[in-house]
């Protein structure tokens, strides 16, 4: 019996926070994807993903937990949470670049604010999560780099680690049990996905792909529009690096892609001087460096 993480999850579980299995001693959802849903049970009119299917019901917690040492992911949304996510710097980032702890200080002082007092566990990496309860009203989703390179949110459509699972690179604990605070006001009004032209966030119907590929064009692309002054530039140069591999294996176009980013970047505030070196250099990149795979 895997005591400690049934435990664990029963506890997330009786402060009103959803749980669901992740691979043991990984991250990655342990439920089956839509290709192989049977449409039975729980997906008996039709597939149901994990934010859909993570739970508060102990005696679920205890048929999953009891006997399987999975790790357990907390669906943020269901949850009313918001979680700020401060990552490590890579062996790949420049020197200099402060990690996420660091510059979720420098926001705070930039804000004249103090760092909130609220729950926070550390990942296995060595980064933190900040949990905070979202506004009342608010469906925010994810952002990623939006306050800075190093941070990351999760709202709805995402979910993080629960303390007590473990993976090889380490384990994720609390290393502050104080209540969940309510999100600041000064990070609510930077995460609140701006409001910008119609004909520039129209989502991008390409003329072939596949529906995963055509997913990722429209999430890459409402990225870039959605970025902040500061990281508008990396995000735009990720999405293109992220959207090349789908070039390059042939399920997009290039020129589709091309024109879906700029729209992209302009919705952000970049001139399209600014979008046309970047996007082109990220898909040379990424298409040069997928085309063995794609092959």
């Amino acid at each position: 019996m895997n005591t400690p993480l049934l435990t664990a999850a029963l506890d997330a579980a009786e402060r009103g926070w959803h749980v669901f299995p992740l691979r043991p001693r990984d991250k990655r959802p342990a439920l089956h994807g839509e290709s192989a849903c049977v449409h039975t049970g729980d997906c008996a009119e039709g597939h149901r993903k994990w934010e859909q299917r993570a739970t508060t019901n102990p005696g679920r917690i205890r048929y999953c937990w009891e006997y399987a040492p999975a790790n357990i992911g907390i669906a943020t949304g269901p949850s009313g949470l918001v979680v700020v996510d401060l990552d490590m710097l890579k062996p790949s980032d420049p020197e200099g670049t402060p990690d996420g702890v660091t510059a979720f200080k420098a926001l705070c002082e930039r804000a004249g604010q103090e760092v909130p007092s609220t729950y926070r566990t550390r990942t296995a990496s060595g980064g933190q999560h900040l949990y905070f309860t979202a506004p009342t009203g608010a469906r925010l989703t994810n952002t990623a780099g939006r306050l800075h390179r190093k941070i990351d949110t999760r709202a709805w459509g995402g979910y993080v680690v629960a303390p007590g699972s473990t993976t090889p690179a380490g384990n994720y604990t609390v290393i502050d049990p104080a209540p969940v605070a309510p999100l600041p006001d000064w990070l609510h009004k930077p995460l609140t996905p701006r409001q910008v032209p119609r004909a520039l966030t129209a989502a991008p119907t390409p003329s072939k792909g596949s529906a995963y590929a055509t997913a990722a064009l429209r999430a890459e692309t409402a990225n870039v529009a959605n970025a902040g002054e500061g990281v508008r530039n990396f995000t735009l140069l990720r999405a293109a690096r992220a959207l090349g591999r789908f070039v390059a294996s042939g399920e997009l176009d290039r020129g589709e892609v091309q024109e879906a980013l700029k729209g992209g970047g302009l919705a952000a505030g970049l001139r399209e001087s600014e979008c046309t070196p970047v996007i082109t250099s990220a898909l040379n990149w990424s298409i040069t460096h997928n085309q063995g795979k794609a092959s």
